[in-house]
């Protein structure tokens, strides 16, 4: 599987990087994927590689994107490092890939769902937006309360995921080293606080702006989502909200529901009903690109 690693945005005390995956074909459209975890943890090697292989026999090209990383960096800069990314991807990339820059669709797994559902209420927008599992609000109580989920875990202590934050800016997290932080703060419903540095009960209203749920209009873009109806992290209703109100303003959209599927649900490859539901996700880019 060949990739291209490049920096696709870079500062005095970071560097972006991402791995673009070429298509067979000549000038076709690409796929801006974004990674899950929390916003703590992860990277752009987390996606599998047979939804890589399968993205590209299907005649995309993929640009799998790193970002800053909570609570070292907070949400507005996350939210800014996703729009350099697709910036990056409509005006400089092709000076070294051939693919079409007028045709690019955002995927997202879970925090990497949200962050795509995102940008569908930036200034330029992609022309499509995949979410699986993701959520298109952070002010509700599923996300600014204690996690029944995980307050059913191990509790961990304030002083452990202290520990584990480190003082500079970080783009790549391995889950091993990096999940006590996010299951602290789901446990204890500081998650939110953690990730934004605003405090829900005071600062709804700032926090709204990150809520793609409450800045739908005419021209987002047509939506496809998949969720789990058992997902233990993400609740099912997140995306049933999102699909909603997609509906209601008039965006093409459609919700693919998993019964019985968990968070992650679309790493069990082999499952015909995950199989089905990626041919779906072709033909909602094939139908939109």
């Amino acid at each position: 599987m060949s990739k291209t690693t490049v920096i696709y945005k870079q500062r005095e005390n970071y560097e972006l990087k991402a791995d673009f995956y070429p298509a067979s074909d000549k000038s076709r459209p690409i796929i801006v994927y974004i990674h899950g975890g929390g916003l703590v943890w992860g990277s752009r090697e987390d996606m599998k590689p047979e939804q890589i292989d399968f993205y590209q026999r299907a005649g995309f090209n993929i640009f799998s994107i790193d970002y800053r990383l909570a609570p070292e960096t907070k949400l507005p800069a996350i939210k800014e490092d996703i729009e350099d990314a697709l910036y990056w991807v409509e005006n400089e990339g092709t000076q070294q890939f051939d693919y079409d820059p007028t045709k690019i669709a955002v995927i997202g797994s879970s925090a990497g769902g949200f962050l795509a559902l995102l940008t569908g209420t930036f200034k330029n927008k992609p022309k499509a937006i995949i979410s699986f599992y993701g959520y298109g609000e952070i002010i509700g109580d599923w996300a600014v309360k204690p996690s029944p989920h995980y307050s059913a875990m191990t509790n961990v202590p304030r002083e452990l995921a202290k520990m584990l934050v480190k003082n500079d800016i970080i783009s790549v997290g391995p889950i091993e080293k990096r999940y006590a932080i996010y299951m602290h703060a789901r446990q204890h419903g500081v998650w939110i606080e953690e990730i934004s540095g605003l405090i829900p009960m005071i600062e709804k209203e700032e926090l709204s702006k990150y809520c793609p749920l409450y800045h739908v209009e005419a021209d987002y873009p047509p939506t496809l989502l998949l969720h789990g109806t058992n997902d233990e992290d993400v609740p099912y209703e997140q995306s049933v909200l999102m699909v909603e109100k997609l509906q209601e303003i008039g965006v093409e959209s459609k919700l693919i529901t998993i019964p019985d599927g968990k968070h992650q649900f679309d790493e069990d490859w082999q499952s015909p009903v995950v199989q089905n539901a990626f041919e779906e996700v072709v033909t909602f880019l094939n139908n939109n690109l």
